[in-house]
């Protein structure tokens, strides 16, 4: 298909787009994790865009598919199900996520896919691209207290199938997991890092992590 450039402000941009079409995967966001204080204002504008695209297809049984996490669910010591629920007052964003679930009532199809810390690939710039960015500038590769914290992941590919899957299928889609590898413990993830860059490997304690990681520290477990 032809691009449509627009920004998640452009509403009416999104709105003429989405009745074209046959369903809606719904990906962007305002990924400032450099200042806290922003995350709200990006629920918001998320939560904005949303309901305007799913105003353009209200009543035509159509998918509206949104992108999630699974940062924050399920109990420590288990894997996250797909049937957990966010804890109240987490990121904004899984309010964003419920309220999507609840358009089967306006007629519209919804699925909710819940993505790990990393979505990885060649030219990734997530999580894993920061946190190698911060063992070249410190000289070393840091992982967080003892570095059992487990991340889940997956290949940004077979998370791309996912939500073809789950856009096509004729039933409501629900909640899914787009995961992979299932619970790597934060200290591979550091030693991978530093066998690449060829640097040291060594403990950060939480005392130190907000210095050492920058805006990185509250998502690798603090």
């Amino acid at each position: 298909g032809t691009p449509l450039r627009g920004s998640l402000d452009d509403h009416d941009v999104m709105q003429s787009a989405a009745a074209d079409c046959d369903g809606v995967i719904h990906l962007a966001y305002v990924h400032d994790f450099s200042s806290m204080d922003a995350i709200g204002a990006a629920a918001i504008t998320d939560r904005a865009a949303t309901e305007a695209m799913a105003k353009a297809i209200e009543g035509t049984g159509r998918p509206l598919v949104i992108a999630s996490g699974v940062l924050g669910l399920g109990a420590p010591g288990r894997l996250a199900l797909e049937t957990d629920q966010p804890a109240k007052g987490g990121h904004p964003r899984q309010e964003n996520a419920a309220l999507v679930l609840g358009l089967a009532d306006r007629g519209i199809r919804p699925g909710v896919v819940r993505l790990p810390p990393t979505v990885h690939g060649p030219g990734d710039t997530g999580f894993i691209a920061g946190i190698a960015a911060v063992a070249k500038e410190k000289g070393v590769s840091g992982y967080l207290g003892d570095g059992s914290t487990c991340w889940s992941s997956v290949h940004r590919d077979d998370a791309a199938a996912l939500f073809r899957l789950a856009v096509e299928r004729e039933s409501a889609s629900g909640v899914l997991h787009a995961v992979a590898d299932e619970a790597m413990p934060l200290r591979l993830i550091a030693e991978a890092i530093g066998e690449q860059l060829d640097l040291p490997v060594a403990p950060v304690a939480e005392a130190d992590a907000a210095e050492h990681f920058g805006w990185l520290a509250w998502v690798l477990g603090l």
